[in-house]
């Protein structure tokens, strides 16, 4: 989903079972405080991953880049926002048009609509409105895309291009938004 990263996915309980030998569960000390072993490759293989995996300029297999923002129709949401792939876009209401508030845990879950390294604009595909999209820097530097000022997220749990099982998730913080650039938070999928 997010450049090609989307295909291998590392959680803690996989990793630590991997490499815990039972009963024990390993841990290594570091500088007085204790820390699984499963929780230590975990943190290593992110931070190789986020390293290897940063925005990437490679065509989905439709030919169309991940940072292009396309429009999809979505029975019970109308005509809303996917990137190039085909994967549902979303809003995060706490950031209210404005900066990412989505980081850390969040952003794992939630992954930002980045741009790649060398890529200065978004695109937009056919029915999406150009002159909403824009950019906003995230704290690392890295430039997510925005459509009508609300920055853009995919969601970790839509496994497939046009599923879309984020909207109104996590208490209602989350929303697709419409080609119209108006965020629905009435509306679910199908109904």
């Amino acid at each position: 989903m997010v450049g090609n990263c989307l295909e291998l996915q590392i959680d803690y309980k996989g990793v630590d079972h991997v490499a815990a030998s039972p009963p024990d569960r390993p841990v290594r000390r570091t500088g007085g405080a204790v820390v699984p072993i499963g929780l230590a490759l975990t943190v290593l293989a992110s931070s190789l991953l986020v390293s290897a995996c940063g925005g990437s300029t490679t065509p989905t297999p439709a030919g169309r880049p991940l940072y292009e923002v396309d429009v999809r129709i979505v029975p019970g949401l109308g005509r809303i926002l996917v990137d190039g792939a085909g994967y549902t876009l979303y809003i995060y209401q706490f950031d209210q048009e404005g900066p990412s508030k989505c980081y850390l845990l969040c952003a794992r879950n939630w992954p930002p609509l980045d741009l790649p390294t060398g890529v200065n604009r978004p695109l937009a595909g056919p029915g999406v409105t150009a002159s909403l999209l824009g950019l906003t820097r995230r704290s690392n530097g890295v430039m997510q895309v925005t459509y009508n000022h609300w920055p853009l997220y995919l969601y970790r749990d839509d496994g497939q291009p046009g599923v879309v099982t984020g909207q109104a998730d996590d208490m209602g913080a989350w929303y697709v938004i419409s080609v119209d650039g108006v965020v629905d938070r009435n509306s679910l999928p199908g109904g």
